[in-house]
């Protein structure tokens, strides 16, 4: 048995025309290129800001996740040609240099890239809208720009805030560490609404999160401004005594059946910061280890355990839309300056973005509909390929082997069909 790396043009990329196809199809790349500022010379460039950005969302995708990767990468045939060049690709040391032009206008100009790309997805008007808002931690272990210490994570690191609408990503905002959850929610929220309201004016917007969107600001704005909201509220002695009969209730059904109990009800209840009271929904638990209380405000008209369990319970899938940034590795903010890290933060977003046009586009109504990133990328993505190319055509001699061929060109039909 002999191993060596003498196969030629072979690639293990061989998916990478889906991602050409729905980038095509969206029109992405091209829309966030088109933003970017450029400072150098035309006509001294050998790689345009489209072909780098290109370049990079791809390899994201892909599974490469360093810019070193791309020393070796830009001689991969396939993402050559899904770059539209016959030519080595950006080096890693060019690419670096791209990622440096970065600064606020561009991390403002991407994230309206974003937003655009979300109201050109619908076809009709629709009737409702839900916004999630939701803060995670991104690990920092070098010194760069705006690292803080945070207590609750116990580490060092950034605090981005994500927005999304389903499984679609409309805002990523890098902030440091030291800040409140909540922090500048409501002026995105604000710009939010006002760009939706002028796309569909008769459009019903709702803001869903936990309890760290919970801030008298944020919610006397979406009163005034007729934005309906369903947020979560931290526990306080107060709100235990106002559930209490439901808390009663449920430990007595406990004592009797021995099974867990669970009961939902409401009330008006206003913390010293806010101007008015509001109404809240509590679901009470209790089972073996005792109760486990957990409070909503909203302003949304309903049963309690409705607006509950079919709404608010729904956030919970945004924890695995946020798991999908960092599959595209939304965590490798290494840069010491703080817009390159932002930037960063946007290209998994966008590389997220052709993913999710993926599954969107081509996935509907197959095995793979709700598959996460890291499935996409290992079954339709990583397909071994032989690549032969001449001045007139370019074929891809895809895997024999491959177990998911016929999926593959059934997605590969769909997004070139539009």
């Amino acid at each position: 048995m002999e191993v060596d790396f003498s196969g030629g043009a072979v690639s293990s990329n061989g998916g990478v025309l889906l991602l050409r196809a729905a980038d095509r199809r969206l029109g992405l790349s091209a829309a966030a290129a088109g933003v970017l500022r450029d400072p150098r010379n035309p006509r001294r460039c050998r790689h345009s800001a489209l072909a780098q950005l290109r370049q990079r969302l791809y390899g994201l995708a892909l599974g490469y996740e360093d810019l070193n990767d791309h020393d070796e990468l830009r001689h991969d045939l396939a993402l050559q040609t899904a770059v539209d060049r016959v030519a080595p690709l950006a080096s890693a040391p060019t690419l670096c240099r791209f990622e440096h032009w970065a600064d606020r206008a561009t991390a403002v100009a991407l994230n309206q890239v974003l937003i655009e790309q979300f109201v050109a997805s619908f076809a009709a008007p629709p009737a409702e809208i839900v916004l999630d808002f939701d803060a995670t931690d991104v690990p920092v272990h070098g010194r760069q720009e705006g690292r803080f210490f945070h207590g609750y994570y116990d580490h060092h690191c950034f605090l981005p805030l994500y927005v999304f609408c389903g499984e679609q990503l409309l805002v990523a905002y890098l902030r440091p560490s030291k800040i409140d959850a909540a922090k500048h929610s409501w002026a995105i929220l604000a710009l939010l609404v006002k760009r939706l309201r002028q796309a569909w004016p008769a459009v019903r917007l709702i803001l869903r999160g936990d309890s760290g969107f919970c801030r008298p600001r944020l919610l006397a704005w979406c009163e005034r401004h007729a934005v309906s909201y369903i947020v979560g509220l931290a526990k306080n002695p107060r709100l235990a005594a106002l559930a209490e009969p439901w808390l009663i209730d449920a430990k007595a059904g406990f004592a009797e059946t021995g099974d867990k109990q669970r009961r939902f009800g409401e009330f008006c209840y206003a913390a010293k910061t806010w101007t008015a009271e509001r109404r809240v929904i509590t679901r009470i638990e209790h089972d073996r280890l005792g109760a486990n209380p957990r409070y909503v405000v909203t302003n949304l008209p309903g049963a309690p355990e409705a607006l509950y369990r079919e709404l608010y319970c729904a956030r919970g899938d945004m924890e695995n839309r946020i798991k999908e940034q960092f599959e595209l590795f939304a965590d490798r903010t290494s840069c010491h300056k703080w817009w390159p890290n932002q930037f960063r933060l946007l290209l998994a977003g966008l590389a997220y973005s052709l993913l999710t046009a993926v599954r969107r586009l081509g996935l509907t109504g197959t095995e793979l509909a709700r598959a996460q990133a890291g499935t996409i990328r290992l079954k339709l993505l990583k397909i071994g390929a032989v690549i032969w190319r001449n001045t007139r055509r370019i074929r891809f001699c895809l895997s024999s082997a491959c177990p998911d061929k016929h999926l593959f060109m059934a997605v590969a039909q769909r997004l070139t069909a539009g």
